[in-house]
């Protein structure tokens, strides 16, 4: 396999459901084998053939000792920034993490105190819920707008309370798959320097954006914040774990306190992987945005035909779709009856917070007939109902 990915080619229709079904992975082995797994985020998919050939050679050449503590893993993200976005990036104003979401906790710890409030609009990645309570601070949950984008309003009304100091943000948005436009993100920087509040942006989905949306960095037009990103979601990439901290000018400071242990939680081989995917991972992921964009056309039809009653916003980015089946008579937990009758596996919505009562949220990664099949699953569970 080479890096000859053209636009023509299609990452999810390259493997087979049986050759699929040998991997081990967490999405592969939570449930029984009759199971059709589209929950947790991983892609049906090969990796970039630059990622295999990093760590291919990293292990012929015994290369898996520790992490150097330097900006080569900013440098590769500096270099996808200028290239899909314009945007420098200033290296020297970066930390390496374990992950994101080990990112994100160390994030919240550095302008946050326990008990303070931080605004997370919802509904969103439960992570990102849970990770905040268990720093011992309070999530004030700021429900989206009927359509799923920021409520600039309520965020103003939320960071009125003197006890919120930060916001978090996930941006593009799981589960909804919205792109907070330029305007927004601006909305929400003058809000955080007018009321004092720190904010803190999840940008793991930056790549995952196809063509007629407009993915806007955070740091791009704030001097203030922090942001979190890794190249483990859009290449594919959980299981080899890296991540790192950017900080606005007027926040690099910060960065001074983080603990040298946190940058020893980084895998090498993440980093090695996620640097040869920014850098030389181009094409695999133009390939990756455009089936994403012929899936959701997909999804929308099946939808159309056998569940007319499912309600479809269709996502701007990211591989995942959020939909409401609260008209469905399945209560407020529907992927349980479409895990017991249908034995298909899709996020129950509850975890998610304001607004996932009756919602499930479906992995897009997948071939057009494994959808195709999941929504026949799920219309013969309402049909049995």
């Amino acid at each position: 396999m080479t890096d000859a990915w053209g636009p023509m080619t299609e990452p999810f229709e390259v493997l087979s459901l049986d050759e699929l079904s040998t991997r081990t992975s967490i999405k592969w082995s939570m449930y029984d084998a009759d199971v059709l797994p589209l929950w947790v985020a991983e892609m049906d998919a090969l990796p970039a053939p630059a990622i295999v050939a990093a760590v291919t050679d990293a292990m012929l050449r015994g290369d898996v000792g520790y992490p150097p503590l330097d900006t080569s893993y900013a440098e590769g993200f500096a270099h996808v920034a200028r290239s899909r976005w314009q945007w420098e990036v200033d290296v020297a104003a970066t930390c390496v993490v374990a992950d994101v979401l080990v990112g994100v906790r160390e994030a919240l710890e550095l302008v946050t105190k326990p008990g303070d409030g931080v605004i997370v609009p919802s509904p969103v990645y439960p992570p990102l819920l849970d990770f905040t309570a268990a720093t011992g601070r309070r999530v004030v949950p700021v429900a989206l707008d009927e359509n799923f984008r920021l409520d600039i309003q309520a965020i103003a009304n939320a960071m009125d309370d003197t006890s919120v100091t930060a916001m978090l943000l996930c941006s593009p948005h799981n589960p909804t798959g919205t792109v907070h436009n330029a305007d927004e993100l601006d909305a929400v920087a003058q809000l955080a320097a007018e009321f004092g509040v720190a904010v803190v942006v999840d940008e793991i989905h930056g790549l995952l954006v196809p063509e007629g949306s407009k993915f806007t960095p955070y740091l791009s037009l704030a001097d203030n914040g922090l942001v979190v990103t890794s190249a483990s979601k859009a290449f594919n990439l959980a299981g080899l774990k890296a991540g790192v901290i950017l900080a606005g000018p007027e926040s690099s400071h910060l960065l001074e306190r983080i603990p040298m242990s946190v940058k020893y939680g980084t895998s090498f081989l993440g980093v090695q992987s996620h640097i040869a995917a920014w850098r030389g991972g181009s094409a695999w992921i133009d390939a990756v945005n455009a089936n994403i964009a012929s899936n959701i056309d997909h999804l929308g039809a099946l939808l159309d035909e056998h569940l007319p009653e499912v309600g479809f916003h269709r996502p701007e980015a990211t591989y995942l779709a959020w939909l409401d089946c609260t008209r469905l008579g399945l209560g407020d937990d529907p992927a349980a009856a479409f895990l017991e009758r249908g034995r298909v596996g899709l996020n129950s919505g509850l975890p998610f917070g304001l607004g996932g009562e009756g919602h499930v949220r479906i992995n897009l990664a997948a071939s057009r007939a494994t959808l195709t099949e999941a929504v026949g699953r799920m219309a013969r569970t309402v049909a049995t109902a």
